[in-house]
């Protein structure tokens, strides 16, 4: 039945017209804009995910940005440390110079001077857009990530930089918590009387019948049957004439009646003693040196101080983050090193408890009384205290700064470690995070990019098509036109 009212095949070529245009449309669209997904409407979850991806994507340029700054600022200090580190050794070989008695010290201590002039100078300067990591303690945080959980949530992550204190500043002693306890010290007086045992000779009259052997400091004498003339008095006195005679250093012996007092002002060594065919009272004679014992089982806080009274002067050091007992007993060292009390000499060590212990002796007329304390809260000092009080022009001071110059060079090159370590993590984050920045962009593009070689094809087929669409609407059209023909 044909109708002039209601024409079918002009309606489905009309819709189906329509329809290729929508689809050529769509082409041409992501043709011009390079997107098969450029707006919600074309795909609502697709479009979301896309937009996240590509906020993470601006999220890890800024990241990108930071790591940089901070890489520079890393490397600025580690750069610092290991010229600082130089200069130490610099500073080293004077010291080492001035270890001879024949030499200009004044001269080489005008030199010293100077390298630690530049050696603050260099923590000074050390500093990347004003943020210096050679000074103070605090933390430096490196944004380095932006971590999208499961649920959406974004959380950033950090680098955590140390700050290395390369300064030379004196600590301050807090008024926190008492902490005297976690140091004991061996006596209240410091004296430079030596320490002393006895040997005793046995009292059975003659002694041309025995034979004896004594052992003092790794020098023996031994006496055979027949050696030793006279009663046990008359050895003793014999004895002690030969030990004398022996020259072992810091030991002497005294004799009365038949007992033999050796007596040792060495200040940091034990000396052995044995007897066979005597008696010995003790197995070695204890170092003259009074000692500061810290704590084995007690740790150290950032801003815990210990103090050393010596006389009438007190020396503070103040633990830095990270620090122990070990740093601490060589930090006061260096501080009563640094008041060049004549006599007084100094030594760190570990005893048999793998207690960290602070040695102080006295080689001069006059004691000197010793007191500690210790309170937490106070501000640490730096890690090349102890510098500025290095002075060679004299033999103790000369003896003092050899051992005091390795710990700061110890210090400086920890520092100097630890900044390389930290920048090489930075440089591989730095990596990583622009690695991740183009796999986020390839994967936003397979989902959101067009497909040019499909859209090209699709734009001809389609171009075809809607040829052939308008060709067959204009026949649809055209059909009523027939029924004229029945009217004529």
């Amino acid at each position: 039945m044909s109708s002039i009212l209601t024409n079918k095949s002009a309606m489905v070529a009309l819709q189906t017209l329509k329809m290729i245009n929508s689809n050529l449309s769509q082409t041409q669209s992501e043709i011009s804009t390079g997107k098969k997904i450029a707006s919600a409407k074309d795909n609502s979850s697709i479009w979301a995910i896309s937009k996240v991806m590509e906020s993470d994507v601006k999220g890890f340029k800024g990241i990108a940005e930071s790591l940089s700054l901070g890489e520079s600022t890393v490397a600025v200090a580690r750069q610092g440390s290991e010229t600082i580190t130089g200069l130490l050794t610099d500073i080293k070989s004077k010291i080492v110079a001035a270890q001879e008695e024949n030499v200009d010290r004044a001269k080489i201590q005008t030199d010293i001077s100077a390298l630690r002039d530049q050696i603050n100078s260099v923590v000074n300067a050390a500093q990347f857009n004003g943020l210096n990591l050679l000074k103070g303690t605090e933390d430096v945080n490196i944004l380095s990530s932006l971590d999208r959980a499961p649920d959406g949530s974004v959380s950033a992550s950090n680098i955590t930089i140390a700050r290395q204190d390369m300064s030379t500043t004196a600590g301050v002693l807090g008024t926190g918590t008492d902490l005297s306890a976690n140091a004991t010290l061996s006596a209240a007086t410091a004296t430079n009387a030596g320490n002393t045992a006895t040997v005793t000779i046995a009292t059975d009259g003659d002694m041309s019948d025995n034979t004896l052997s004594i052992s003092i400091g790794g020098a023996s004498l031994n006496y055979s049957v027949g050696d030793l003339s006279g009663d046990q008095d008359a050895a003793a006195s014999t004895i002690s004439g030969a030990i004398n005679a022996l020259g072992i250093v810091g030991v002497t012996a005294s004799v009365s009646a038949n007992v033999i007092t050796l007596t040792s002002t060495r200040a940091f060594e034990d000396v052995s003693l044995a007897a066979t065919g005597a008696t010995a009272s003790a197995s070695s004679i204890a170092e003259r040196a009074e000692s500061l014992t810290f704590s084995g089982s007690a740790n150290v806080a950032e801003g815990d101080g210990y103090q050393v009274t010596v006389g009438s002067n007190t020396f503070t050091y103040v633990a830095g983050k990270g620090e122990t007992f070990e740093d601490v007993a060589k930090g006061l060292k260096a501080a009563v090193d640094g008041g060049t009390i004549a006599g007084l000499s100094t030594q760190v060590a570990q005893n048999s408890s793998n207690q960290w212990v602070l040695k102080i002796d006295n080689d001069a007329g006059t004691s000197q009384s010793l007191a500690r304390a210790g309170a937490a809260g106070g501000t640490a000092s730096g890690g090349l205290f102890g510098l500025d009080s290095i002075d060679v022009t004299t033999n103790a001071g000369a003896n003092s700064a050899l051992s005091n110059i390795e710990n700061l060079i110890n210090n400086s090159i920890d520092a100097a470690a630890n900044f390389g370590s930290a920048q090489g993590r930075i440089e591989i984050q730095s990596e990583f995070i622009g690695k991740l920045t183009d796999s986020l962009r390839a994967g936003i593009g397979s989902m959101v990019d067009a497909d040019m070689e499909e859209a090209s094809a699709r734009l001809q087929a389609l171009q075809v098509q809607q040829q052939l669409g308008i060709q067959s609407l204009s026949i649809a059209n055209q059909s009523p036109q027939s029924i004229l023909s029945l009217f004529r």
